[in-house]
């Protein structure tokens, strides 16, 4: 599954945000962050809901992060477990990591 399969909504504050998916009767899948500053954002929660899931909405939420990390020149810290684990899976998403410090 992939971003173009499901109607990504942005929500959007000075200092924090998320990307969610809504469809009557379900609840919100959604994927939160913290805006650290203009170039950084920390991706803090990954919540996929059990009527949400097994239909690569959280690989997609992640994904559209990645996205639109990329098209702003912002790099991503990803403290949830999730959007970290799908991040390594996919190493065509790693450029909008932070750099790794020695």
């Amino acid at each position: 599954m992939s971003v173009a399969e499901f109607e990504i909504l942005e929500e959007r504050t000075p200092t924090k945000g998320r990307y969610f998916v809504q469809a009557d009767g379900k609840p919100d899948a959604e994927l939160t962050f913290s805006i650290a500053n203009a170039h950084l954002i920390i991706i803090d929660h990954t919540g996929v809901p059990d009527a949400w899931r097994g239909q690569g909405v959280g690989q997609a939420l992640v994904e559209r992060a990645v996205l639109d990390a990329r098209a702003n020149g912002v790099q991503i810290v990803p403290l949830c477990p999730f959007a970290k684990a799908q991040i390594e899976k996919h190493p065509e998403w790693q450029d909008v990591l932070t750099p790794r410090k020695p």
